[in-house]
């Protein structure tokens, strides 16, 4: 990919976000700034926010590459993502605005008036943040090494840096700027190019269904391996090889293989004839991810679907970076009204990464092979397109790509920080949130310098699962269920969420990679979100006398309009 271009606008991107901080910098003044912007942030410039820092690495870069290696059954991500606000309109919005909270774990001691179940909140919070932003810096490393070929820890300590001097110096209130800027940047970003690819591709006379049959190449490709793989082949193929095969070497030679599976080294190049069928590949680097959660797809497909439907419609409630900024809408109604503007701007923006993967199955099917699905968006108006306009059309969706990793990795900085500050540090000014902000980046940069191979949209969808089973359960009960009991709450998110996680930390280690085990931890969430609520009702109605007392008041708060609130006061 031409980097004379990509590279300034990458930089562009990262001098325009600074500059944007520093607009909501100049008018941070108070605590509440930085917490929640004084509460002040209007429906529309809040739904542009909450769209710009929801819409991540997994939402730019990893649906697409998902479609082009899994095909359609992977819209399931994109539905799953909107219909999320959906679940959060009815349920939680208004209410968790009323609640007065500027955290998560504010919520959980407003409403159980215990200091353990706001720690254990706390910890899920650092949890699932950390999580989710490890995929962001490592699909920003992804997209500086496709376009310069840099090491991929150096994207990720770009956007460590610029985020942790964002949020550092203007807090909540900067990042809304920023994010709201960044939402329109990452649409346009893709759609502009989507729309000159569809009509190269229609000048191309390619098919009119990428799915309809299998992916194969459309002109002769080399494709180097970059990591062992297994080579998986339903029918004999004839392909050129340099490099080791089934451990015998070969220096450009034509071989014919066999229908079976063949192992082919690290380094080999495979020269593939036009209108080659792609073989399906098995990566044997032990990275776990790469193509465990395929592999146990194909196993068992209507559960993977479930799980993955039940995991992105819950989980969005309760993540960190989503919640927080609910505190910042004025009043309940202002809440809902910024909830059904996200469902609008989300679902707009979630019409074209699906784009990017079908034609990725046309025009760069290799990808399947080297393991970067993740780069066909980055890719695609190179090989489509070319020279200038293909080049300009490449920097557009380059900085639109770091546009995402630096609003996602902003709003969880920020929640993690708010958490860290109010729960771990020893002070809560503004000062002790900026040391906040810098621990909360350091753990998941290090990860992401440590652990590879993670494709960008599964590692979200982890994510989601685990916030599933800690938080929707506490958020649902705790705004709508009266008998909610503070050792309930603390057994259910144990129980829900501890279980959750256990399943992601063994699917990201690999273990097991196939069999029916290896579904129930890739997947959990059919599992842990009903453990979580059950556990939670069953130990809130074995400890009744632990209800907490003013419960009722308090969900008068939660649910009665401020308007009402306020006349029944006077």
């Amino acid at each position: 990919m031409n980097s004379s271009y990509s590279v300034p606008a990458v930089a562009l991107v990262v001098v325009a976000t600074v500059l944007v901080g520093a607009f909501g910098l100049r008018i941070s003044r108070t605590t509440s700034d930085f917490y929640v912007a004084s509460r002040t942030v209007g429906p529309r410039l809040n739904a542009a926010a909450i769209s710009g820092e929801y819409l991540s690495a997994a939402s730019f870069l990893g649906i697409a590459g998902l479609v082009l290696v899994q095909g359609p059954d992977m819209l399931w991500y994109p539905v799953g993502y909107t219909a999320g606000y959906l679940v959060l309109l009815l349920f939680v919005a208004a209410p968790l605005r009323r609640s007065g909270a500027y955290t998560l774990p504010d919520f959980a001691e407003a409403r159980l008036a215990s200091q353990a179940v706001r720690r254990l909140a706390g910890a899920f919070v650092v949890g699932v943040g950390w999580l989710y932003l490890l995929p962001q810096l490592q699909g920003a490393g992804l997209t500086l090494t496709v376009l310069t070929g840099a090491p991929e820890w150096l994207g990720g300590v770009i956007v460590a840096a610029v985020v942790v001097a964002t949020v550092a110096a203007g807090g909540m209130r900067s990042i809304t700027f920023v994010q709201a800027f960044q939402y329109w940047l990452k649409l346009t970003a893709l759609l502009v190019p989507a729309l000159f690819l569809i009509l190269a591709w229609q000048g191309d006379g390619a098919p009119s269904h990428a799915f309809e049959e299998p992916a194969t190449f459309r002109e002769q490709r080399v494709v180097k391996v970059a990591d062992t793989l297994d080579l998986t082949l339903d029918q004999p193929l004839t392909v050129t090889v340099t490099g080791t095969v089934d451990g015998r070497p070969h220096d450009d030679q034509q071989l014919r293989l066999p229908a079976g599976t063949h192992h082919i080294d690290k380094g080999t190049r495979l020269t593939f004839a036009k209108g080659t069928t792609v073989p399906a590949a098995d990566r044997r680097t032990g990275d776990g991810m790469s193509t465990s959660l395929a592999a146990g797809r194909e196993d068992r497909p209507l559960y993977a679907t479930y799980g993955l439907i039940l995991a992105t419609f819950l989980g969005t409630m309760g993540l960190p970076h989503v919640v927080v900024r609910f505190y910042t809408s004025p009043h309940g109604v202002a809440a809902r009204r910024t909830t059904v503007a996200v469902l609008g701007l989300i679902g707009c923006f979630y019409l074209l990464p699906p784009v990017y993967g079908a034609l990725g199955r046309l025009y760069a099917p290799e990808l399947t092979l080297t393991g970067d699905a993740d780069a066909a968006v980055l890719l695609l108006p190179e090989r489509m397109i070319g020279g200038l306009g293909g080049d300009l059309l490449g920097a557009l969706v380059a900085g639109g790509a770091f546009a995402a990793f630096l609003s996602t990795a902003s709003g969880l900085t920020m929640a993690v920080a708010g958490v860290l500050t109010q729960d771990v540090l020893p002070a809560r000014g503004v000062r002790h949130f900026r040391l906040g902000t810098v621990l909360a980046m350091c753990v998941p940069l290090a990860a992401s310098v440590l652990v590879g191979g993670l494709p960008v949209a599964d590692a979200v969808g982890l994510a989601f699962a685990v916030s599933a089973s800690s938080f929707c359960p506490l958020l649902v009960l705790g705004i709508w269920w009266r008998r909610l009991t503070p050792p309930g709450a603390a057994a259910g998110m144990l129980v829900g969420g501890g279980s959750a996680f256990l399943a992601v930390a063994a699917t990201m280690a690999g273990l097991p990679a196939r069999g029916p085990l290896h579904a129930l931890l890739a997947w959990p969430a059919l599992w842990s979100v009903p453990l979580g609520f059950l556990t939670m009702v069953v130990v809130s109605l074995a400890t009744a006398s632990r209800v907490p007392a003013g419960t009722a008041a308090i969900l008068a708060r939660f649910h009665l309009p401020e308007e009402l609130r306020a006349e029944v006061k006077a």
